[in-house]
């Protein structure tokens, strides 16, 4: 059988829509606050859930037992915990499910000897990301176990970066099949694309600290931050030393967030004037209107996001943006590349 066959594209594909997937369970169960509703961890018999009021009892005094519920939660019922619990419970299992869809197809075509070497090595680097994805969503949930019963924000920045960026190599990886063979396009552009996929990494960074710290349910105007006040005082006054505020500074984090989203804007619109007057395939003229069309909508989603302080299904849809818009220069770059 041929190496490299369209089962291999299709299950490459799949992991691709699989982690897209899991990234939205867990912009839900951010933005419901049920990230930290199961403070253990097993990998087999964490699959399942309670299955009677005993167990459920006991999954919400074990839950008793932490900073979440001492200091945020304790007028929680056992209902209340049983919303919480189901989205991260969600979560896990499609993490669990994800593993064993890349690992199960990529033995199989191993022994079947329908991978080339280039492949086999790529899908061991995706293995590698996936597990690496799942051990920084346990160390993100360890944070808000000890002492602030909420993750830290670097740490969840960490997990939903790698997320992306996992996606992204998956996806190259089935780029790489799909389209044998490349159209070389002028090196400035190609590193042009290159330096922007890079900006819009960062502003997804800054996407996770403004979850993470809760900043986006604070200067709910635009473009403003606040009337009459582009830059809201208290962007460098929160933390000290000053560079901290973009660090740590839920009014600096958000400010930051805005200036990159321009940065971004502008980037992409320089991707599509470069480009303008070259001779393109259709699929890197399509790249780059998708491109221009993606971060458009985008970029509408993040105002009315901070407009109306980060509703739960606004919030969820401006992160599938990003994934879009990501998947979009993912596209571009590689068609772009040599």
């Amino acid at each position: 059988m041929k190496k490299d066959n369209k089962k291999v594209i299709y299950w490459l594909l799949t992991g691709c829509i699989l982690i897209f997937i899991m990234v939205i369970v867990g912009g839900i169960t951010r933005l419901t606050h049920s990230g930290l509703s199961i403070s253990n961890y097993k990998l087999i018999s964490g699959t399942i859930p309670p299955m009677n009021e005993v167990e459920w009892q006991e999954a919400f005094e074990l839950y008793k037992q932490y900073p979440e519920y001492q200091k945020l939660n304790n007028h929680f019922d056992l209902q209340d915990f049983k919303d919480i619990y189901f989205w991260e419970w969600l979560h896990r299992v499609l993490g669990r499910f994800i593993g064993l869809v890349f690992i199960i197809p990529f033995l199989y075509f191993l022994i079947r000897k329908q991978l080339t070497k280039s492949t086999i090595k790529k899908s061991i680097v995706l293995l590698v990301l996936g597990g690496f994805q799942g051990f920084l969503g346990w160390y993100m949930v360890k944070s808000g176990l000890v002492d602030n019963p909420d993750v830290s924000h670097y740490r969840l920045a960490a997990h939903l970066t790698t997320a992306f960026i996992t996606f992204a190599v998956t996806f190259w990886v089935a780029l790489d099949l799909i389209f044998p063979k490349k159209k070389t396009i002028e090196k400035g552009i190609r590193n042009f694309v290159r330096i922007s996929l890079v900006v819009l990494i960062i502003q997804i960074i800054y996407g996770a600290f403004v979850a993470g710290l809760d900043a986006g349910f604070i200067h709910n105007h635009w473009p403003m931050m606040s009337e009459g006040k582009f830059m809201h005082e208290t962007v460098y006054i929160e933390q000290q030393p000053v560079y901290k505020n973009f660090l740590e500074g839920k009014s600096g984090v958000q400010f930051a967030h805005r200036i990159i989203a321009y940065i971004v804007v502008a980037f992409i619109i320089g991707i599509w004037l470069k480009t303008r007057k070259l001779t393109l395939t259709k699929f890197q003229s399509n790249g780059v209107n998708l491109l221009l069309l993606g971060v458009a909508i985008q970029f509408i989603l993040g105002v009315l996001t901070i407009i109306y302080a980060v509703p739960v299904w606004l919030g969820v849809t401006h992160q599938i943006g990003a994934f879009l818009l990501l998947s979009a220069m993912t596209f571009t770059l590689h068609r772009f590349s040599k």
